[in-house]
């Protein structure tokens, strides 16, 4: 008797926190399209000590891509574009721990801010753009530089 009881418990806890989540992010991938906003390279330096914006630009490039989100393997093109253009910066070693960063980091089944589609309401998760949303990204898509674009909600 009490083993069910504490079964059922559990069970009703378990329901509870995961309606709380869902309601807590409210999940609608219908909503539209944010205005593109850039932190940089989100929780990594923009450069290093002696050149404190080396790779702030690829940073912003990928920040475009992951704002708008997309399929999987664009998301896999962007990382390795990111990796790439550090890289060329000149920091071979930053570029790889960067990108080991956004393949583990990035990922839109993540509630961060930074997430792939972060532009989107948070569960859109991998969605190629239609026609009309790719339209309203070429409108929003004016790149500014905003440090405290942490949102309130995801």
């Amino acid at each position: 008797m009490r083993q069910a009881f504490m079964l059922r418990l559990g069970f009703l806890s378990c329901m509870f926190i995961i309606s709380a989540f869902f309601s807590y992010f409210q999940l609608n991938p219908a909503a539209p399209l944010q205005p593109f906003q850039s932190d940089g390279c989100s929780l990594f330096p923009d450069g290093s000590w002696s050149k404190p914006e080396a790779w702030s630009h690829c940073c912003l490039n990928h920040d475009l891509a992951y704002w708008q989100g997309g399929t999987a393997p664009q998301r896999q093109q962007a990382d390795e574009e990111l990796a790439t253009c550090v890289q060329q910066a000149g920091f071979p070693v930053t570029a790889t721990m960067m990108h080991m960063g956004v393949r583990i980091g990035g990922s839109p089944f993540l509630p961060t801010w930074y997430r792939w589609g972060y532009g989107w309401s948070y569960g859109r998760a991998y969605q190629a753009l239609s026609t009309l949303e790719k339209e309203r990204r070429d409108h929003l898509s004016e790149p500014t530089k905003n440090t405290s674009v942490i949102p309130t909600q995801l």
